[in-house]
């Protein structure tokens, strides 16, 4: 499917990718928290909404 190289190449990248976005939010920080306030529940509230669909999909198939 997928050669060494190609494998070696996909798992590098992600490593750095990751890295690099992790770096990059660091910097940011401050300004995330001065900015982006609340966000945290608007996470939660996309969380209840999809399982919220989830169960009635359940309840209404049984």
């Amino acid at each position: 499917m997928f050669s060494t190289g190609q494998l070696i190449f996909a798992g590098l990248f992600f490593v750095v990718f990751v890295a690099v976005i992790f770096f990059s939010y660091r910097k940011d920080l401050k300004l995330h928290r001065k900015y982006y306030k609340g966000t945290f529940y608007i996470l939660l509230g996309f969380i209840a909404f999809i399982l919220l669909l989830f169960l009635m999909k359940l309840y209404l198939k049984g």
